[in-house]
Formats: C-alpha cells, structure tokens, sequence
C-alpha cells in the first residue's frame, strides 16, 4: 500500500486558505452579525414582551434548518460524483461562486419587516457554504499521512478564525456598527461585504490546490448522476466494514446538533438573556477567535500525540463544564462577588464564552481528522459526504430545535439542551476503537477496495 506523503507547503495552505476565506461567512453571517440583523430588525417584533425575538429567532433557526437538509439530501451523492470524477475543485469552485452570490444579494432585502426574501437568502447561502465545507474537507486525507491530519485540520481551523476575526473587523467597522433599525440602509451592506471578502480570499486555494486522483472513464450508457447514485449505493453498503467511523458519526450526530446551537444562537443569546454590551460583545468575540485559534492549533498536535478519539473527548468534557458555567451564570456571579469580588453577570459570561471558544475549532478540527483517519483515500469524497450527512441533519435539527424550545421555555433554558447534546456524545463515543478503526481503513487499500 502506497503511504500519503506529506503534500508541499503550499498546497497545504492553498486548502487553508479556504477556511480563512468561508469563515467570514459563517462569523459575520451566522453567528455575530447578520444573524441579529435578521431575528431583531428584518422579523417583526412578536407580541411576547419576555421574549420579543422570539419569531426571528425561530425563523433564523427554521431557514438554517431548510438549508441543513438540502445539503443531507445532496452531500453524499455530490461526494460520490466528485469522488469518481475527480471534479473535487470543480464542486469547490461552484459551491464557492454560489455562496458569494447569494450572500451578496442579502443587499436586496430592501425593507424591515419584509424577511422572506432574506429568509429564502439564508437557506440558499448557507446550502452553498456548507456544501462547500464538505467538498473542501474532502481534500484532507490527501494532503498528509494519517498520523498528521489532525495537524494540518488545526492549522486550518486556527486561520479560519483569523478569517473570521478579519471580516467581522472590517465590516463592523464600515457598514455594521450596531444592530440598529435606525441605519438599515448601511446594515444593507453586510452581505455585499462579505461576499467580497469570501470571493477575494479564496483565490489561493483555486491557484494552489490540485486534484489528488485521476478521473475515470464514463462507461457507455452511464453519466455522472447514475454513476453517483451507484457509487453512494455502495458506499452504504461498504461502510458497514467501517464500524467504529458508523459509531462515530453517530456519536458525532449530537456533537453538530450542540456545535450547530453554538454557532448560530451564542450571540443571541449573549445579547438577549444576558444583556451584554456592545464592548462586552466585541471583547468576547475578538477573544473568542483566539481562543478557538489557538485551541484549534494545540488540539491538533495534541491529536497527533495521543490520538483522535482522546483528543475529541476531552474538548467533548470542556465543552459540558463551559455551558454549565453560562447557564448557572448568575449563581456563579452571586457566589465570586460574595467572595470580595466585584464583577458583572455580562463580564462572568464573556469569561466563560471565551473560555468555550476553545472548544469550537478543536471539536470541529477534531471531528474532521477524525473521519478523515477512518476513511480510506479512494472513497474520501463519499465518506466525507457521509460526515456532512450526519453533522449538517444533526444541525437541522439542533438548530430547529432550540427554536421550539425558546417558544415553549425561554431561551435560557432551550440552550441548556447543547450540554445535554454534548454529554450524549461523549458517552457514545467511548465505544469508538481508533485503532481499529484505522486498520479497517488500511486494509480497505491493501485489498482493493475489499
């Protein structure tokens, strides 16, 4: 069996450069930015005084929910087409261009009050953007042995924090200074500007990424859609050679659901149950980026010393101690203060989010290793589609989740359930033999694919 070298620099970081590029989406998007623009000036106000952004809460969470589900009916047929003709960069290519397009027509939404249109807008983007999370992470198993994936995945994650922390900056500072009705007509803007940001970045990974296999050949009477459902009819069947990559996927089913919440809903809740000022709110983001930077980057050398399914529960164990920590933060701002200490429920709150920031790139960075150790070479596009199936179907329903809940409790109580989620995972991952699950990827190669 041929080992994976490790591929030059800069292929290495052309595929970086990637998560540098698609994380101004995700930040600025997703999570800090347009997110509050959509739930708290685009939706209506609702008539529930305790919690009045509850329907743009629910509506942000039901179209990321629409979207997950278009990239689980998609993905793994997508990895499969990819993966048979060695069209990775293509699917890449188009997946990108889509994105920037989308986020860009958020400018379009001319109007407070009128969100289906920015409602329909965040189901396309985020399909695209996701997908094209799949297609990218499916480069990874080629680009270095398996002993330093976890490596080069944290590496990845660490830029694409420097990404996020870039566009946000730049942004904020020229279109978004707050999440103000007053000044919609500049908030208009945040797509256009991350799109371009997104567009501008992710030159270097089209100029220094290549494809890793050879294409082959069509068999008369076949094209590429019946080839792909042929190639995911097999991989269906042959993963069930893989039983520690099925647990895992399982197990990392209701780690998404919880990192999913995370991602779109911590800054709603920063600023609508605890109130948190706007220096507060920059503080814990800047923060936060280079926590997760720097967690993402020492987790993935961690990784490489003591193993994928070690390293993936301890940040499993420091993410259920960070959300307990935010969701008693009251009781712990009562206790430290009772102490001598003089300090805020907000600054308590930013402690612990930036603590939990750490734990964003390293779960995620190690999640990506993780399949990408298990999965042999000739079937990564497939198995990683499998990957983005499991995650994107448990951020569905994460995210659709956490939108019921905070109707029928508070929103308080609704983000208790990552935890929940969190610690579910943890227990079923212990049944994951890394070992195994490594051979049983080797010897797929040694035999041929048998």
């Amino acid at each position: 069996m041929q080992v994976t070298k490790r591929a030059p620099l800069r292929e290495i970081f052309g595929w970086c450069m990637f998560d540098f590029a698609n994380s101004s989406y995700t930040t600025v998007i997703i999570t800090v930015i347009y997110c509050r623009v959509f739930a708290e000036v685009i939706v209506p106000i609702s008539s529930n005084p305790a919690n009045p952004y509850e329907d743009g809460n629910f509506l942000f969470g039901l179209a990321l929910f629409f979207s997950y589900l278009l990239v689980v009916l998609t993905g793994p047929l997508f990895g499969a087409i990819s993966d048979f003709s060695a069209k990775k960069k293509t699917f890449l290519f188009w997946s990108y261009i889509s994105c920037v397009i989308s986020t860009a027509a958020f400018w379009l939404v001319t109007t407070p009050g009128s969100w289906e249109l920015g409602f329909a807008l965040i189901i396309l983007s985020n399909f695209f953007f996701a997908s094209g999370e799949n297609f990218a992470s499916s480069f990874l198993p080629h680009l270095g042995p398996k002993e330093e994936l976890g490596k080069i995945s944290g590496y990845a994650w660490g830029v694409g924090y420097m990404g996020g922390l870039l566009s946000v900056f730049l942004v904020q500072t020229l279109v978004a200074p707050s999440i103000d009705p007053a000044i919609y007509g500049s908030l208009r803007f945040v797509g256009p500007l991350t799109a371009l940001f997104f567009l501008l970045a992710g030159i270097p990974t089209f100029l220094l990424l290549k494809e890793y296999q050879p294409a082959i050949k069509i068999p008369t009477g076949e094209s590429y859609l019946t080839i792909g459902f042929k190639q995911l009819s097999e991989s269906i069947k042959s993963i069930k050679h893989f039983k520690d990559l099925v647990i895992y996927l399982i197990s990392l089913f209701f780690s998404m659901a919880a990192l999913a919440i995370v991602i779109a809903f911590a800054f709603l809740y920063g600023n609508q149950e605890i109130k948190i000022t706007s220096g507060q709110e920059a503080t814990l983001f800047v923060m936060l980026q280079f926590f997760a930077m720097i967690g993402a980057i020492f987790f993935g050398f961690v990784q490489d010393k003591i193993g994928a399914k070690k390293t993936f529960n301890i940040t499993l164990v420091f993410w259920i101690f960070c959300l307990l920590g935010i969701y008693f933060v009251r009781e712990i701002t009562g206790f430290v203060n009772g102490l001598g200490v003089d300090i805020s429920v907000q600054w308590v709150f930013v402690i612990f989010g930036t603590l939990a920031g750490s734990g964003v790139g390293s779960t995620q960075s190690a999640s990506r290793a993780i399949v990408g150790v298990f999965s042999p070479e000739s079937k990564s596009g497939e198995f990683f589609g499998l990957w983005g199936l499991s995650g994107k179907l448990a951020a569905a329903i994460g995210v659709f989740a956490i939108g019921i809940l905070q109707k029928i409790f508070d929103l308080r109580n609704a983000f208790l359930v990552v935890a929940v989620f969190f610690f579910i995972s943890l227990i079923i991952n212990t049944f994951v033999n890394e070992k195994r699950g490594i051979e049983k990827a080797k010897d797929w190669e040694r035999n041929g694919g048998h």
